[in-house]
């Protein structure tokens, strides 16, 4: 574990809890530094590229001319990808499908968001319903494994349910949420890890009790080689030619469409409130607010006074919390002391399983090599 002295940065609230985090001279962290020197200079945040957004749109739509979808889009009822939504549809004009991945844990605020977005759009949507038995046994073996990062069942299932079905039904090209504007600084990777499907199968081999029949699964090597250069399929990054301010963003959304915004980044699921406003802060002292209001403050929404007192509040209510627990712990089929007795246990790491830490730094050392990552994630 961190046995720094606790030290927070100057100009963000990115801290120690980070264990590699550096400082210079004026306490300014490393985060900021990669910001002002591989980001700011090439991002644009008030410049609409209205000409190179609509020479994309082209390019989508000459690819998918002879199908009745010519780009797919996860759509979660989050801002991100709600917003995403709009410009597809309003300002690139494009024929999108809506794709939703039904994990069992997401909000009613959540369903009614999808709804309203395809409704108020008039967008077709496929629904695919991952079989809940299977991933409450992966996401209990990941509990039983002790590390941190507890959403990897959740986050792959819709990461693979998607990119599989766009393949399968020769969608070229996938539309994300992702974006600069928000997303600067990464949870750092001993927060929340990163696609590592070697190490889940590992955790689920040692502590899982089901075969994954339907279980959806795409590795590394067949989402960026396989699907990418045999399959041409290409992913695009919309939000990146606009101009997006969250808070309009939202404000926008909910005019339109009675969108309703969500208390914090990924709160439109009770998994993920759990585990981010609970599970991560326990028992291994990460608040993954701090990155998410850091990236608010290098892009100007957020200022640094007003993300400190927000982290002077618990992540989420105490009371809201025990509920959540309890829940949680019901739908995974075991007590609430139980479910206690494994959350107090020892702090793994995925360096405890087998992994592919390796092909995952390479990967990102090429991608940095090559600019197509700029951020700074330090694996």
């Amino acid at each position: 574990m961190n046995n720094r002295p606790f030290q927070r940065c100057t100009r963000c609230v990115m801290d120690t809890t980070d264990s590699k985090i550096t400082f210079d001279e004026n306490g300014v962290c490393d985060h900021c530094r990669n910001f002002d020197k591989n980001i700011a200079p090439y991002w644009k945040p008030n410049e609409n590229r209205m000409e190179e957004l609509q020479k994309l749109a082209e390019k989508i739509r000459k690819a998918g001319k002879n199908s009745e979808y010519d780009c797919i889009l996860g759509l979660s009822g989050g801002a991100d990808s709600s917003y995403l939504a709009y410009i597809a549809k309003e300002v690139m004009h494009l024929r999108p499908l809506a794709f939703v991945v039904d994990t069992g844990w997401n909000l009613n605020v959540a369903v009614e968001n999808i709804e309203k977005i395809v409704k108020g759009l008039d967008l077709d949507m496929y629904t695919e319903v991952v079989n809940w038995k299977e991933m409450a046994d992966l996401q209990l073996a990941f509990f039983k494994s002790g590390i941190s990062s507890q959403d990897f069942p959740q986050d792959h299932a819709i990461f693979a349910a998607l990119y599989n079905y766009a393949v399968k039904h020769k969608i070229k090209y996938v539309l994300t949420g992702s974006n600069s504007a928000t997303e600067f600084i990464r949870p750092p990777v001993e927060w929340i890890y990163m696609n590592d499907l070697r190490m889940a199968k590992d955790i689920h081999k040692k502590f899982g009790q089901r075969e994954l029949k339907t279980f959806p699964m795409c590795g590394m090597l067949k989402y960026k080689i396989y699907y990418r250069y045999f399959k041409g399929m290409r992913r695009e990054y919309p939000l990146d030619y606009v101009v997006y301010n969250k808070p309009e963003a939202e404000e926008l959304l909910h005019e339109k469409y009675g969108w309703t915004k969500y208390e914090n980044k990924h709160y439109e699921n009770v998994f993920t409130r759990f585990f981010e406003g609970y599970y991560l802060p326990h028992k291994f002292g990460f608040d993954t607010r701090k990155n998410v209001a850091s990236n608010e403050i290098l892009a100007g929404t957020l200022t640094r006074d007003e993300a400190l007192r927000m982290l002077e509040q618990p992540p989420y209510d105490p009371d809201q919390m025990q509920q959540d627990k309890e829940y949680v712990a019901k739908k995974l089929g075991i007590s609430v002391e139980e479910f206690d007795s494994i959350i107090e246990s020892p702090c793994k790491t995925p360096a405890d399983y087998k992994n592919s830490m390796w092909m995952i730094k390479l990967g990102a050392a090429i991608s940095q090599m090559l600019g197509m990552e700029n951020r700074n994630l330090r694996i």
